[in-house]
């Protein structure tokens, strides 16, 4: 059961499906064992041959991107910080010391995601035009889970920069609590989904 859940926009389905130019490819649905539906006469997992970002001599390299279109995508993960039910209540009531736990979680998402190319070595920087960090107290985990959109208009996907996000957020809640507890966990981190781009749709249904 959700204690209180930051005002912003989260994604939706129909938010990912919808219009928009992306891509209406049927897309590629994971289930919780990482393989597609069982009525799939045969299990792919959505990958090419060689990895993209090795050379021909096993070096790794930065993909050349430049002969593909710009064209919309998004994508969007998701994670979880879990806590003490004290350490939570806290949080709730804004009587952590360093301040507004989930606001200045927000807001380090946005900026993480933003620099993921100065984090990540092979990424491409992206002109980013949307970044959205959703942050829902949940008395069942208990802690804090948290959802990032990031859009763009250009060659390559914007997957990095939504699991940026999220591994930002995450770890600015723990360094806004650590004082209260230190045993908190950052788990589950992973894409939930990604529309847009040559290689189609992807929904990851997987159970965690």
């Amino acid at each position: 059961m959700a204690l209180n859940t930051l005002p912003i926009s989260g994604p939706s389905k129909a938010m990912s499906m919808s219009g928009g130019g992306y891509s209406r490819k049927s897309p590629i649905i994971f289930d919780r064992n990482c393989k597609k539906p069982s009525s799939e006469s045969s299990i792919m997992f959505h990958m090419v041959e060689q990895l993209s970002h090795l050379d021909p001599s096993g070096q790794a390299r930065m993909v050349d991107v430049s002969a593909k279109p710009d064209t919309r995508r998004f994508a969007v993960a998701g994670g979880e910080v879990r806590m003490l039910p004290a350490t939570l209540a806290l949080i709730q009531a804004g009587a952590m010391k360093k301040g507004d736990v989930l606001t200045v979680a927000q807001l380090a998402g946005v900026m993480g995601a933003k620099r993921t190319a100065d984090l990540i070595p092979l990424c491409h920087p992206l002109p980013l035009t949307q970044v959205e960090v959703q942050l829902e107290l949940d008395s069942d985990l208990p802690g804090v889970r948290i959802t990032a959109v990031a859009r763009t208009v250009g060659k390559t996907g914007v997957e990095m920069e939504a699991l940026t996000a999220v591994s930002v957020a995450a770890l600015t809640i723990y360094d806004m609590a650590k004082a209260v507890e230190k045993t908190m966990c950052i788990q589950n981190i992973r894409l939930l989904e990604k529309h847009g781009g040559r290689s189609g749709d992807v929904i990851n249904e997987r159970e965690i």
